[in-house]
């Protein structure tokens, strides 16, 4: 009988509270007098009468006002218990003027009894189905997944709201605070971080949410190197901006987060910096169904450009990035997809002129190391002349500004992928310093986390795979960043730029990759197998260093470096040559990429300052001569 009146239509639920309502209304009146009586043997005059039929259908009209019917009972809140208490002395107010207006019999203290009472009558009743409701609507104790909950705060206590209508279970909160140690939170007992080990035991909970709230990244790192020897599965909650915009719902828990593996606090973005080259501007992103082409093109949307125009090789990623925009395009910026490449020089020219272009951001590139090594001419073609070809059909349309995404491995290369990325440096500052309109700038940075290349998604399907974890080299160390911060100190610093500067982005301390591996299994409540732990669930494997592949990465080529407005952001001072012998070399490199010379490509690297690392290989004498002419 419960289950179907629980199931009945929203408007019998409220014809059923009103029908309540107005009997508890005529109940507290009778027990307010006869409690300030002393008797239940009370006269009832018209009168009296009169004063009560005011009071209820006052008291009613009150209470519609007011929302009190429109409050769903399991989703009862405190401000919907305010509401009721609200309503509740108004309708005692009534009581008193009706009782004023009628001249009837009632004492004056009775409305402040009848207060009383009907916070009781009106308020007891709708907790109480409230408490049926998520009862009878709960998984058994025994059936649901037990959590434990790190954080005792706001965001604590919202997640345990949101969890019960879910398939978990709160077991206990944990918390820094000694001063909540020993305390309750909706019934649910607060513990020392110290006690995890003991509330997994006792507990059974295999999950631990984190519900840090606001608390910075480095905060986030030093409380996820303390959950790794517990080998319990850390996830958190999604970011409060997501959750407020209704990308995610706060129950909508997941593997921590890439910025929180990090460790890094990022600087909130200049304004003036990000929208400078970009606000009501014509931009145009090459590569922008790449990762970082991509991210590009979500920062600049938001900043409100006139035209954003992408560029492309790749359908299926051009196709997704401009899919992807349309869905965030609320200002109606005019976007246009184009698909071709960088080593089309007729389709930049064209584009760049008819559009009228004024900010180039050159993503497009080839980035990965043993590839490129492995196709030095399809490399050097897209790296090296996709970046000429781009830079010229710039200065033809009189574009305000070029940027070019570089790399760390593009100083002192021991790889191709390394040396054409430097090349494509050395092309724009001697073009920066021909006379020329357009402003050259070039941003080098070391790996970004959430890539397609990187590691981190490698790791986590390779961990939920049962491993092996890959890593090249167990002493091997990279810089990292996020690809959202990225974007953003590559937009700020082309902003920054006079011509021919090449800016370095602060990538913070470099992380050993194997650190991260062990803490990505740990935190995935695994163990790493190894000499020390023969059982463990995930073995890393060493496969060794890939072809042309650093132990570690740099960021400056020499130490004079400068810094800039922004604290993340610094102008290196580099060596490079004039466009004249770049022009000769160049027009060599492509008789050397026509006849598919890869030695001889390797060979001409080492006349220009582009740092290679390698030994010179031993050409023929007939590429000798093709390298002297």
């Amino acid at each position: 009988m419960f289950t179907k009146l629980f199931e009945a239509s929203r408007p019998a639920k409220r014809l059923i509270s009103l029908s309540y309502d107005a009997l508890a209304i005529t109940l507290g009146v009778y027990l307010s007098i006869c409690l300030r009586l002393g008797t239940f043997d009370v006269v009832i005059t018209s009168k009296e009468l009169a004063a009560l039929l005011i009071t209820i259908v006052s008291s009613l009209f009150i209470f519609i006002r007011m929302g009190m019917y429109r409050a769903i009972l399991r989703y009862m809140t405190q401000p919907a218990i305010v509401t009721i208490v609200i309503c509740v002395f108004l309708s005692g107010a009534t009581l008193a003027i009706s009782g004023f207006l009628t001249y009837s019999k009632i004492p004056r203290s009775v409305p402040f009894i009848y207060i009383a009472l009907m916070i009781l009558l009106i308020g007891g009743p709708r907790l109480l189905v409230r408490h049926i409701i998520l009862m009878l609507g709960a998984l058994p104790a025994r059936e649901a997944i037990p959590v434990i909950v790190y954080g005792a705060g706001r965001t604590g206590h919202q997640l345990l709201q949101a969890l019960q209508d879910t398939g978990y279970r709160v077991a206990a909160f944990v918390d820094d605070n000694k001063f909540l140690h020993g305390t309750l939170l909706s019934n649910i007992k607060i513990y020392s971080p110290k006690s995890i080990p003991k509330l997994i035991s006792s507990t059974g909970a295999s999950k631990l949410l984190l519900a840090l709230g606001r608390t910075s990244h480095s905060a986030r790192l030093d409380i996820i190197k303390k959950l790794e020897k517990y080998h319990i599965n850390v996830q958190t909650i999604p970011e409060f901006s997501d959750i407020l915009s209704g990308k995610a719902r706060i129950e909508n828990v997941r593997d921590v987060d890439i910025d929180d593996l990090l460790g890094r606090d990022s600087v909130q973005p200049m304004q003036h910096l990000m929208e400078s080259s970009v606000l009501d501007k014509v931009v145009l992103v090459t590569g922008a169904g790449g990762s970082i082409g991509g991210e590009l093109c979500r920062q600049i949307i938001e900043l409100k450009p006139r035209k954003l125009i992408l560029i492309d090789h790749n359908e299926f990623s051009l196709y997704s990035i401009e899919r992807e925009l349309a869905g965030k395009n609320v200002d109606q910026v005019n976007v246009v997809a184009l698909l071709g490449s960088v080593q089309n020089s007729r389709l930049l020219d064209s584009v760049m002129v008819e559009h009228r272009v004024q900010t180039v951001y050159h993503a497009a590139a080839y980035k990965h190391v043993p590839l490129v090594e492995s196709n030095c001419v399809e490399g050097m073609k897209n790296n090296v002349f996709g970046t000429q070809f781009c830079a010229e059909a710039a200065i033809n349309a009189g574009v305000e500004l070029f940027v070019l995404i570089s790399t760390d491995k593009a100083v002192r290369p021991t790889n191709l992928m390394g040396a054409s990325k430097r090349l494509a440096e050395l092309i724009l500052q001697s073009l920066a310093q021909k006379e020329s309109s357009t402003r050259f700038v070039m941003v080098r940075f070391g790996n970004v986390l959430g890539s397609s290349g990187s590691v981190v998604p490698l790791f986590r399907k390779q961990i939920k795979e049962g491993g092996p974890v890959t890593v090249t080299h167990p002493d091997i160390i990279r810089y990292f960043m996020t690809i959202r911060e990225a974007a953003q100190l590559v937009i700020q610093a082309g902003a920054m730029g006079h011509g021919g500067d090449v800016f370095v982005l602060d990538m913070g301390e470099p992380i050993k990759i194997v650190d991260l591996a062990k803490r990505m299994i740990s935190l995935s409540g695994l163990t790493v197998r190894d000499e020390h732990d023969r059982d463990g669930d995930i073995a890393i494997s060493y496969t060794g260093l890939r072809p042309g592949e650093k132990l570690f990465e740099e960021l400056l080529i020499g130490d004079n470096v400068a810094p800039t407005e922004h604290s993340r952001i610094f102008r290196a001072m580099e060596q490079f040559i004039s466009w004249q012998e770049m022009e000769l070399f160049l027009k060599r490199l492509a008789i050397a990429c026509e006849s598919n010379n890869s030695d001889l490509i390797k060979s001409l690297l080492f006349e220009v300052p582009a740092g290679y690392l390698i030994d010179a290989p031993e050409l023929p004498e007939e590429n000798k001569v093709l390298l002297v002419n």
